[in-house]
């Protein structure tokens, strides 16, 4: 069984975000994988061990991205793709052209994903490739079993869950819950030096960035304001009413 993995490089979560002239400052800054595709590399290594097969990590970055599919190949992961051109860089849609392009010659028959990134949470990416592929997808998995051609989902819908069947090729985004994502060992970091990572332009997919440019633009990016401290009032309760009225009426102008 073939399992694609697509996955995101994102800031470390306790890493302090710097703006400035509305873009995010990068310098210094520790990469990680994002979180929620850990989830998807751990449950692909599993169905591999179970189905055999191979599992291959694909994502769409500059060259640092590369630390990112190598911890995925140390995890287990038999070989990794990245698409490194900058013109291909863009919003959800565009990098979903991109991988449609990169996967739609080779054989698979599961594609996993994080069911959102940390950086923007936007959750479109997966789902749009889906529907670039011509698959059924099935979003927030927090359960997945496959038995021949037939699997079923058990996903989270805002605290409750929900449980999916469908056949085969399938894309499935994981969430929280799904797995435990193993760490990296050494000697799978020895063995990540030397398995296959594939680079690719937009030659290489036959796309033209021209072809399939982004819909959305980013023109200010900016922190939220600090919080100020809050106010204890004191008085008699009737007294305290009064001048919660007035300053929700004057200060913070929400009545």
């Amino acid at each position: 069984m073939n399992i694609l993995v697509i996955l995101k490089q994102t800031f470390d979560t306790e890493e302090k975000i710097s703006i400035q002239d509305g873009r995010i400052q990068e310098d210094g800054v520790e990469f990680i994988i994002n979180p929620y595709d850990e989830f998807a590399v751990e449950e692909a290594i599993k169905i591999r061990d179970e189905f055999h097969g191979e599992v291959t990590a694909i994502t769409v970055g500059p060259s640092r991205t590369e630390n990112a599919l190598r911890t995925a190949l140390a995890m287990g992961a038999d070989k990794a793709i990245i698409v490194d051109d900058e013109s291909l860089f863009g919003d959800e849609y565009m990098i979903s052209k991109v991988l449609a392009a990169v996967i739609k010659d080779r054989s698979y028959d599961v594609i996993l994903a994080g069911n959102i990134s940390v950086d923007n949470g936007a959750g479109q990416v997966a789902l749009r490739l889906a529907e670039e592929l011509g698959i059924a997808h099935v979003a927030s998995a927090t359960k997945l079993t496959i038995e021949s051609e037939n699997v079923t989902v058990v996903r989270d819908v805002e605290g409750d869950s929900e449980t999916v069947e469908a056949s085969l090729p399938l894309l499935v985004t994981a969430q929280q819950g799904l797995n435990e994502p193993r760490y990296p060992s050494l000697p799978g970091i020895m063995k990540a030096k030397k398995k296959p990572l594939e680079r690719l332009t937009a030659e290489d997919i036959g796309v033209k960035a021209e072809d399939i440019q982004a819909k959305t633009e980013i023109l200010d990016q900016y922190l939220p304001p600090k919080k100020e401290g809050g106010k204890v009032l004191s008085g008699e309760l009737v007294d305290q009413v009064k001048e919660l009225i007035q300053l929700l009426r004057q200060e913070a102008k929400v009545i």
